[in-house]
């Protein structure tokens, strides 16, 4: 069913005379009584009618009224289903299986550029590892508060130091990636094949607001995370602990909050071509009142992504530890050390193969998100209906209002 209001059941009629009340009936033969039928000619002579194939009538006098017989099919006919979805509102299985559906099905538009920038990210990573990254100081059980905190500082530091290039890369390989799968699922939705190069046409002059509208949500996580944690900063000592945590928290759940009522703006900037403030207003419309849905399927998808990636992950790390017996000798130590090029080598074919997957199913999963949203509020199903030159199988356009 959809939530849609105005919602009516296809094929309901009201009930009685259908030609009011002292309209005649056309004549038609006579029934097996021997009076004027009140059937059309057209209708089969009474005792010879049978329903059609795979149905069985409705139940008669004294039947069971209360579910329909075993086999029966009436109702509202499937929803038209042009291309990877069902064009009807999506349950969160079928988002799911959707998002890989496309992946398989357009394998050729998606895996070549999704593993170019997977192993773009992955080589970046790899060298500041090697290079840049500091080895991380031995913590010492015996050290003092004053110590400890020293070592804390310095682990931040040189998890900072990489931090810096990978999220720059990585921003670039999910910009790219958001762009290329919000034209390669709308073409999957109406069964309309895409090439990699139709694909990044239509993708790329939409790439520098793209690029401004995640700089902007992440400037806005940034500023409320700063104002979350700076009375406890200004404060100091263990009142200032407490702010910070108290403060930190706060502006977690809050963050949390904004990226889910933007999450929708990517693929509305993309398909909807408007501009990056227009993108997100239209993000926080389509997601108000489903905040805790979208939630929850984000939520799964990233779950899901992480357990694929370390099904995928964790036989390569043990490769690399195997074969590099420098970083074998740091684990059995417990000393952190730099890892050796057969380490981070192995590590990384390990992290392009489950980039160049997990990219595009994320991707996929937030434009159909968008997609579904659209057809609840929306009624976007009934234009891709019509946009895929598909026979209507569902509710005329007149059964159903449009929400806003």
């Amino acid at each position: 069913m959809n939530d849609t209001p105005g919602w009516t059941s296809p094929g309901s009629a009201p009930s009685g005379d259908q030609n009011g009340p002292g309209v005649p009936r056309p004549a038609g033969p006579a029934d097996v009584n021997g009076s004027t039928s009140q059937w059309s000619k057209d209708q089969p002579p009474a005792g010879r009618w049978s329903p059609p194939t795979g149905q069985t009538p409705p139940p008669g006098p004294g039947r069971n009224r209360g579910a329909p017989p075993a086999g029966a099919q009436w109702g509202k006919p499937p929803a038209a289903k042009p291309g990877v979805i069902p064009l009807r509102p999506l349950s969160v299985g079928e988002i799911l299986d959707s998002a890989v559906k496309t992946l398989r099905a357009h394998w050729r538009a998606v895996l070549p550029a999704m593993a170019v920038l997977a192993l773009f990210a992955q080589v970046t990573h790899t060298l500041v590892q090697r290079y840049l990254v500091p080895p991380a100081p031995e913590v010492d059980p015996d050290a003092t508060p004053s110590e400890a905190l020293k070592q804390l500082g310095e682990s931040t530091r040189a998890s900072l130091i990489g931090l810096g290039p990978d999220t720059l890369v990585s921003l670039v390989a999910l910009l790219i990636s958001s762009a290329l799968l919000a034209v390669v699922v709308s073409r999957a939705v109406l069964g309309r094949p895409v090439s990699l190069g139709t694909a990044w046409q239509e993708a790329r002059p939409r790439l520098l607001q793209l690029l401004g509208l995640t700089l902007l949500i992440a400037a806005m996580g940034a500023g409320i995370m700063l104002v979350g944690l700076l009375p406890g900063l200004l404060v100091g000592g263990p009142p200032g602990v407490l702010l910070i945590v108290l403060g930190g928290l706060a502006a977690l759940v809050l963050n949390v909050w904004l990226i889910i009522r933007f999450s929708l703006a990517s693929p509305a900037l993309m398909l909807e071509r408007g501009g990056v403030v227009q993108s997100l207003k239209r993000s926080a419309k389509l997601v108000r009142g489903s905040w805790w849905r979208i939630f929850g399927i984000t939520l799964l998808t990233q779950l899901l992504i992480i357990l694929f990636t370390l099904i995928i992950s964790i036989p390569f790390v043990v490769i690399g530890f195997v074969v590099d017996g420098e970083a074998l000798t740091s684990l059995s130590s417990g000393s952190a050390g730099t890892f050796g090029w057969p380490f981070l080598i192995a590590t990384g074919i390990g992290g392009v193969i489950t980039s160049a997957v997990t990219y595009p199913v994320s991707a996929g999963v937030t434009v159909l998100l968008y997609v579904d949203q659209r057809i609840r509020r929306e009624a976007l199903d009934l234009e891709l209906i019509r946009a895929s030159g598909h026979p209507e199988t569902g509710p005329e356009p007149g059964d159903r209002a449009v929400g806003s």
